[in-house]
């Protein structure tokens, strides 16, 4: 889809009265008065829409009244401009409306799957006979789901705790018998698309910044003061508190940088009111002014389709939101678009602007049904999830057509869970599905699914008249006809069928959602023609419904195709725009005399030779094997009846008395008469290319009813042969010359690339013109069961010149040159552009299409092929990925919602929930991979598979479906959940172990370049290096791959996993003539790398031989006695029982062994490990206690005195030594550090302990006067630690109230611990940084705090921790800086979320 702003259109539905002051310089400025006009307007937040039970609540109407803005437009008295930016003349839909204005669209509804639609956008409010436009507007993708399971009730003053932690205000009108409040959360920009959460971003950012200038003036201004002060300071104290000032003002600058907006948090509060589920959304956090989005300001709403009210977040975004509430409240589906098209779609289907009919859409009286099918999550990309809802919802509302502006290339067409549950609606429920056929042409057996490739949709091109490119591209010239758009898919599909149904118009400026901050603007695409055409026929469809005539849905599409008005004569034409342009009048008129005709529709099966079991809808010739001969083809043809059809009275007596014709074509033949029965029939037909000259031919056998050929053809046959030149050169070169030119103008060459070939090159030279022009230049093959092989080019030709190409191809198989002027470019000219082709093919074929490389066999032979002429082989090959795989390990199948998720058959869809965990030794871009399911949306049994990847915080790092997109990850713990749905319980039971592969990219300094040796050997000795040779044309030269080596393994890699990465052969030759070497060629061959085990430790070895030889008493006690510390270690102390029991075992144990160091190591390591836990953590005394016992049994002085000495290397005794030195080393350090973190915790809690009888004693004497402070004295324990009193001008928070002795008693010894942990450890380390940072703020230097804090949090070598985070909280408020506070407070929810959020 392309899309363009466009600044032509006011934005209110009064054009025609503003149109004849226009000056186009005003433009501008008008629609930025108009966009600031829209932020500053005040509105409430919900709407209900006009023709509901209710009227309007508004105090604003953005299409009328309130909403003005001064707007000048062209001075034209004439229509044909609005004409052209709201096209519907082309497919005779005014013509019709004209002769009947009552037909409309009234009666009909219309389910547009899409990105979601606005239901206050312009002309979406009500239908020409005041009925609601929109009447259902559903999130199928569950990308708005909030989970609301959780209960609460209100206390006494109507107050309840929302998810967020927020404090939440009951409005008491609110009618709840139950008193139950179900509440959740949602971060706000997980709703919006990027470009409205860009602009929220940089409206935000103002405030932000100037929150941020106030705070680092100030900063600064202490940093100066000071300055001033104290001109050269050499006290410590000094130098520390001038230190602190500078990390302050360090720190601020430094959150500027590193700004990051995750967005507001919105809460959510459902309840039931007696009748109805409601739920009302608390936005304070995304309003700019304090008091307002208060949840009980927000007016409550149900499910939109039971009241239809929708409401507005804030006057800032302009975002429309509806709500629904599904599985009894636990779960409220906050519904948003995910895009403009979804609405801009619903435009061209049926939107009603009653002041300016010229801008209405297709059929204004239809109503809508807005299905929701583009994920948020996923960028706006449909999952399958909500195709399936989808399908389920139009059941379910009645609806009368389907129009799908979504689509992508697919492997195998009509296949797929999709496709099957659209067949279904399609035939048992006579729903019209029509859906774009893609956006990626010009070249053949391009339409994609599921509208290109599906027999039960209709697809639609793109068209474009003189009137759009007038009016909506605005081009300097227009053409003088229509023409199919350029970029529009072509068919046919690769099992034969026509691939394009038919046409319409494929561009209009039509409404956009309120967010966009203007009414409508311009897009193109066959997301465009398609709901064109799905007006056009709600159209036919509103006129069949009054007059009451009751003609299958079948029958309607047969009058479709056989109406459309052919564009070219030119037979092939016909996989450009299908049967034709789409003709509302005509096909009406067709359909006023087939009511008598039997509901039917014709499905055709071909197939080729007998029993082969293979079946295809069309024939397709396109190798040049299949055009050296003959072909015979078994045709069935078998009429279906609805499902209710009458046996006796419509299915018995049908019979059929078909006429077949085929063009009266030499090479296609058939017979000339069918007698068809409901039980269908068969019949052959001849194709015979061998006389037809190369390049594309296009013919049909149709079926026509002899006794009443007027109906046209009841079925077709499509045949086509795209016959390919083969080449006879060696080496095999394709020429083509004096190729012409003009707008839109295509030009397609076969050519069977020759067996062996890996790459070709080709060189265009444009000539003969006098503009710049555009050209599209594709190559494409086409493999069974493959998506199309493509290689495409955009090019730019600013006068005439050469451009070259190089692009990978598969020998063997007919390749399509494409070459296309774009259909816009040239215009202004009336001179053709001429061009030479000439391609090049090349080969250097591997014997094996992938090389495999045995780790444990150290080098891997290659063997390479010039198959076409002298080519020179010079092999180039890097791994550059990693590759591992893990199995789940949990596996859940249970059934979902019986509302969303339940076929219109009733049978009830499962989900297989799969978790994956596994841990990243190094850091890296990783891409999860499930072989089994990814890289196929449509052609896929399973209707929905939809991952999230959480770190051990359960946030959520990754999201993805059938296309796993890569991700950032550090190295860590993590886990990756898998949802896959299907009505089907074995085929989930069979995914139960389904092999999850994680590929982490390597940094370009890691990937690992592999050499080349000419001779087996050389892997050993080095020598016979390969790097280049000169093969002759047939001749095959092996070569050797040398094996990385053990020091180029990545950590993760285990043994087994597999290190990826490609291999090129050979060089381009386009662009470098002069022999100097070129670029790789474009042609790879996959290389992978299996990891060996890897090399027996010899440092292990070697203390295993160097170890002294115990008896064995002293081995059976040794082995005793760290059996029993194990077994201590190992403990789940879950209670408190269970803790004292831990506490009686490891007593007993330091009696038994009270000079073993590591028991005192695992006692302190558990005592310490439980903190934070608040129902079974030791006290901060036991922990102090189990540090001292470590301490105790560390000598300092033998530590010291090996510390101050040299050791030899190679003195096996001193190694054994140092090793037993560092580790008492090192469990000194933990002790003291510990202990540190113990005694600043015990000041703490005797501080809290104080303030809270502090406030006893205040609350019950309120007369007794403030005694001075006899706490903890910051400036003292300053002064203690550095010797030198701090300035007074450093500001800090006010001093708790404790015990003068308790606080002197522990700041003497937490600073003697301090003093001691330095002798031996770096205490700037990360290992020992949060006792670093503790003792900063308890002193009052909050600035060197948060500097240490900030080194703390970014070390990657362990995941976020939230305390760290509440530390910087606490320090932030501390300083006073409140709103970097607010902003840590928000990161913590999305850092730490209490659970995974919904699929």
């Amino acid at each position: 889809m392309f899309s363009a702003a466009f600044a032509g259109v006011p934005p209110h539905n009064s054009l025609g009265t503003a149109i004849k002051n226009f000056k186009w310089q005003d433009l501008q400025s008008s629609w930025i008065s108009s966009n600031r006009e829209l932020l500053s307007h005040d509105f409430p937040r919900n709407f209900s829409v006009l023709g509901s039970q209710d009227t309007y609540s508004t105090s604003m109407d953005f299409n009328e009244g309130s909403y003005r803005t001064e707007f000048n437009y062209p001075s034209s008295s004439d229509s044909h401009f609005l004409e052209g930016l709201m096209p519907k003349k082309g497919i005779e839909a005014i013509q019709f409306l004209e002769e009947h204005p009552e037909y409309d669209g009234r009666g009909i509804t219309v389910a547009i799957f899409d990105s979601g639609v606005d239901p206050a956008a312009a002309g979406l409010q009500v239908t020409t006979d005041g009925k609601p436009k929109v009447i259902d507007v559903l999130d199928c993708t569950g990308s708005g789901d909030v989970d609301t399971s959780t209960i609460v009730t209100a206390d006494e003053d109507g107050f309840i705790t929302g998810a967020s932690g927020a404090r939440l205000q009951i409005n008491k009108e609110w009618i709840n018998p139950t008193g139950e409040w179900r509440v959740g959360s949602k971060l706000a920009f997980s709703l919006f698309t990027g470009t409205l959460i860009n602009r929220l971003k940089g409206e935000r950012k103002k405030k932000w910044d100037e929150k941020q200038r106030e705070a680092l003036t100030e900063a600064l201004r202490q940093l100066t003061e000071f300055d001033k002060k104290h001109l050269k300071p050499t006290e410590p104290a000094l130098k520390k508190a001038r230190e602190d000032l500078q990390n302050r003002v360090d720190f601020i600058q430094k959150q500027s940088d590193s700004y990051e907006d995750n967005g507001p948090v919105i809460d959510a509060v459902v309840w039931h009111d007696g009748n109805l589920w409601r739920a009302a959304l608390d936005t304070q956090d995304m309003e700019e002014e304090s008091g307002l989005g208060k949840l009980a300001d927000c007016t409550p709403l149900t499910n939109y389709r039971m009241e239809r009210k929708y409401g507005v977040f804030t006057r800032m975004d302009a975002c429309t939101y509806v709500l629904n509430i599904f599985d009894d409240g636990n779960v409220l589906s906050i519904v948003t678009d995910c895009s403009p098209h979804g609405t801009h779609v619903a435009g061209i289907t049926a939107a009603h602007h009653p002041e300016e009919p010229l801008l209405n859409g297709v059929a204004p009286g239809a109503q809508i049904v807005s299905c929701k099918i583009g994920d948020t999550r996923l960028g706006s990309m449909e999952m399958g999830t909500g195709l399936v809802r989808a399908l389920i919802a139009v059941v379910e509302t009645k609806c009368d057509l389907i129009n799908m502006s979504y689509g992508e290339p697919t492997s195998m067409p009509n296949y797929g869970r999709f496709i099957q549950l659209a067949e279904e609606v399609v035939n048992k429920h006579g729903v019209i599905f029509v859906s774009s056929a893609g956006n990626n042409g010009p070249s053949l057996t391009t339409v994609g699914a599921p509208g290109g490739t599906s027999s039960s949709i209709l697809s639609v091109g793109a068209y474009v008249t003189p009137s759009m490119a007038a009016s909506a591209h605005s081009l300097v010239e227009t053409p003088t006809e229509g023409v199919q758009y350029t970029w529009s898919s072509r068919g046919p599909t690769a099992d034969g069928d026509i691939g394009v149904t038919l046409s319409a118009l494929g561009g209009a400026v039509a409404p956009v959602p309120k967010w966009t901050l203007q009414p409508r603007m311009l897009m193109n695409g066959t997301s465009m023609s398609s709901p064109c055409a799905c007006g056009g026929i709600a159209l036919v469809l509103s006129a069949l419904k009054a007059e009451g005539r009751k003609i299958s849905p079948h029958v309607v599409r047969k009058a479709l195709e056989n109406t459309a008005a052919p564009v070219h004569d030119v037979p092939e034409e016909t996989l450009t725009i299908g049967r034709g342009l789409l003709q509302v009048d005509r096909a009406y008129k067709y359909l006023q005399t087939c009511e008598e005709l039997p509901p039917v529709h014709y499905t055709v099966e071909v197939g080729r030779g007998p029993n082969t079991g293979v079946t295809f809808r069309g024939v397709y010739l396109r190798e040049a094997y299949d055009c050296r001969q003959a072909s015979e083809w078994n045709i069935t043809v078998k009429p279906q009846f609805p499902e209710d059809a009458d046996n006796l009275n419509q299915v018995v007596p049908f019979e059929e008395r078909v006429k077949l014709e085929s063009g009266n074509l030499s090479w296609l033949k058939c017979p000339e008469y069918l007698l068809l029965t409901n039980n269908g029939r068969s019949f052959n037909i001849v194709v015979d290319p061998t006389g037809l000259k190369d390049g594309l031919h296009y013919a049909e056998v149709v079926g026509v009813d002899s006794e009443a050929p007027w109906r046209g053809p009841l079925f077709r046959i499509p045949v086509t042969i795209c016959k390919p030149l083969e080449l006879k050169t060696s080496p095999p070169v394709a020429s083509f010359s004096n190729l012409s030119f003009v707008p839109g103008a295509i030009e397609r060459r076969f050519i069977s690339v020759p067996e062996g070939t890996t790459w070709a090159e080709a060189t265009l030279k444009m000539a003969g013109f006098d503009t710049p022009r555009r050209f599209y230049v594709n190559a494409v093959q086409l493999v069974p069961k493959q998506r199309p092989f493509v290689w495409s080019s955009f090019v730019n030709f600013q006068s005439p010149s050469s451009k070259s190409f190089a692009f990978p191809l598969i020998g063997g198989v007919t390749m399509e040159l494409t070459i296309a002027q774009f259909w816009s470019s040239g215009n202004g000219s009336h001179i053709p552009a001429t061009a030479d082709v000439e391609i090049e093919y090349h080969s250097l074929l591997g014997v094996n299409n992938e090389v495999l490389i045995k780790g444990s066999e150290g080098t891997a032979r290659v063997d390479v092929k010039a198959a076409l002429g002298s080519e020179t082989l010079a092999p180039s090959a890097t791994l550059k990925k990693v590759r591992v795989a893990y199995r789940p390990v949990e596996a859940k199948v249970a059934p979902l919602s019986a509302l969303r998720d339940k076929l219109t058959d009733g049978r009830q869809i499962n989900a297989l929930t799969l978790t994956y965990k596994f841990s990243l030794a190094e850091g890296g871009n990783v891409t999860p991979r499930i072989p089994i399911l990814n890289g196929r949306m449509y052609d896929n049994e399973f209707e929905s598979q939809f991952y999230m990847l959480c770190d051990s915080n359960k946030r959520v790092l990754s999201m993805g479906d059938v296309y796993p997109v890569g991700v950032k990850l550090s190295k860590g713990d993590y886990t990756l959940l898998l949802h896959i749905r299907h009505d089907n319980m074995n085929h989930l039971e069979k995914l139960k172990k389904a092999v999850l592969l994680l590929d982490r990219d390597l940094e370009d300094k890691n990937s690992i370049k592999l050499g080349f040796s000419s001779h087996i050997d050389g892997v050993i000795t080095g020598g016979g290096p390969f790097k280049s040779a000169l093969l002759a044309a047939g001749e095959t030269r092996p070569f050797y791959i040398v094996a990385p080596t053990d020091d180029r393994i990545p950590k993760d890699a285990t043994p087994g996993s597999l290190l990826l990465g490609e291999i090129s052969y050979g060089e381009v030759s386009v662009g470098n003539r002069g022999g100097n070497g070129g670029a790789a060629c474009p042609s790879k061959a996959r290389i992978t790398f299996v990891v060996p085990p890897p090399p027996k430790s010899e440092d292990k070895a070697k203390e295993k031989e160097d170890g002294v030889k115990k008896n064995v008493s002293d081995t059976l006690e040794e082995e005793v006695r760290d059996a029993k510390i194990k077994v201590l270690s190992s403990f789940l102390l879950s209670t408190k029982e269970e803790r004292e029991e831990w506490e009686k075992l490891a007593e007993s144990f330091k009696a038994d062994y009270p000079k073993h160091l590591q028991l005192m190591i695992e006692i302190l390591n558990k005592v310490s490990g439980l903190q934070g836990k608040e129902e079974e953590k030791f006290s901060v005394v036991k922990i102090i206690e189990a540090a001292d016992d470590v301490i105790r049994l560390v000598n300092t002085d033998s530590l010291a005195r090996h510390f101050a000495m040299k050791c030899e290397a190679e003195d096996a005794d001193a190694a054994k030594v140092k090793k037993e030195m560092e580790k008492q080393r090192d469990a000194l350090a933990d002790a003291l550090y510990k202990k540190g973190l113990a005694l600043i915790q015990l000041e703490e809690d005797r501080t809290t302990q104080q303030n809270e009888k502090s406030l006893e004693v205040s609350s019950t004497s309120s007369t007794e006067s403030d005694t001075p402070d006899a706490g903890f004295d910051k400036e003292k324990a300053a002064e203690q630690s550095e010797k030198v009193e701090p300035p007074s001008n450093v500001s800090s928070p006010s001093k708790p109230e404790s015990s003068s002795e308790m606080s002197t008693s522990t700041t003497d010894e937490l600073e003697q611990t301090f003093a001691e942990l330095r002798k031996w450890a770096d205490t700037s380390s990360s290992k020992y940084l949060l006792l670093t940072v503790k003792r900063e703020k308890r002193v009052g230097r909050l600035g060197s705090a948060l500097k240490f804090l900030g080194d703390l949090i970014q070390d990657e070598s362990m995941p976020p921790q939230k305390n760290l985070y509440e530390i910087r909280i606490q320090l932030l408020e501390e300083i006073g800086w409140s709103h970097l506070a607010a902003y840590e407070r928000k990161w913590l929810s999305v850092r730490f979320p209490t659970s995974c959020p919904l699929f």
